[in-house]
């Protein structure tokens, strides 16, 4: 649970409102790579096809040169966001609208614009909320819409930190009627990262993880659990089926650890989760159909 807390920092509201605008294109490169991290049959060269849900992570990424990259493997606040006296942060959650579905060859352009900064405290300290509104153009449609949350925290507390702490979740009676667990080993984050142009160091460096971070192992992308519960939808109701979706991350998970994927469908469309091998509810989200 978190509270407001003491007014926004007089130099950080210049940056509401602040938009940058990037552009890319899905490429054969970009498509079967992301169909290959999700083990799906690559299509023949030359055959146009529509990508699945979440490729747009992978469009219009930041591409700061060498300099611009923080010891953590993150840019240097101040660059593409505001220069919040928090050292850590992490992608908190989204909410997607899809309004069309992205194709081989489509040219994307993102926009990005800082909606809001949001001083709280929670149990571990202060927090800063940054929310950021992404729209994403392809040849000129716009495609889909995100808020994107990201949050600001303190470093660990290495005498105390387990990497493990969850907020609760209230749990389900009634089975899965989809499901998939997988064991997300380092190859595969270490693929999405490239994929995703994600330098943070959490995700692929071992001793900085865990005696910087002081998380127990490699931390599993917020984003590719999305991608994965994303990919979970569609092998139940097709391709590109969800309207909307959104999630939240609530704990880290690790690398080599299982993690067991769930939907549950509802009336107009599904509640999701990723639940850790140690039972802790680490992602929910909700789709739209």
């Amino acid at each position: 649970m978190s509270e407001p807390t003491k007014p926004l920092d007089a130099k950080l509201l210049p940056w509401i409102g602040r938009t940058t605008t990037a552009t890319d294109i899905v490429t054969s490169a970009m498509l079967d790579g992301f169909l290959a991290l999700l083990d799906h049959e690559i299509p023949p060269t030359g055959a146009s096809g529509l990508a699945p849900q979440g490729i747009h992570w992978l469009c219009a990424t930041p591409r700061l040169r060498a300099r611009d990259i923080g010891a953590d493997g993150h840019p240097y606040l101040g660059l593409l966001l505001p220069p919040i006296d928090l050292p850590r942060r992490m992608w908190a959650g989204s909410a997607i609208e899809f309004l069309r579905p992205m194709r081989r060859g489509d040219a994307i352009e993102r926009r990005s614009t800082i909606r809001s900064i949001t001083p709280k405290t929670g149990s571990a300290g202060p927090l800063v909320f940054v929310e950021v509104d992404h729209s994403f153009l392809a040849d000129g449609e716009i495609a889909l819409q995100e808020r994107h949350t990201i949050v600001y925290r303190s470093p660990p507390d290495m005498s105390r930190r387990t990497g493990r702490e969850a907020r609760c979740e209230a749990e389900l009676t009634e089975a899965p009627a989809m499901s998939r667990t997988i064991r997300p080993d380092p190859v595969l984050l270490f693929r999405y990262s490239a994929l995703t142009f994600n330098s943070h160091r959490i995700h692929y460096d071992h001793p900085y993880a865990t005696e910087i971070e002081g998380y127990p192992g490699l931390v599993v992308h917020g984003p590719l659990i999305a991608t994965l519960l994303l990919d979970l939808a569609a092998s139940h109701y097709g391709a590109n089926a969800l309207k909307t979706f959104s999630f939240r991350g609530l704990a880290p998970t690790f690398a080599d650890e299982p993690l067991s994927l769930q939907g549950y469908p509802r009336a107009g469309g599904l509640h999701l989760r990723a639940v850790s091998g140690d039972g802790r509810v680490v992602v929910t989200a909700e789709g739209g159909l």
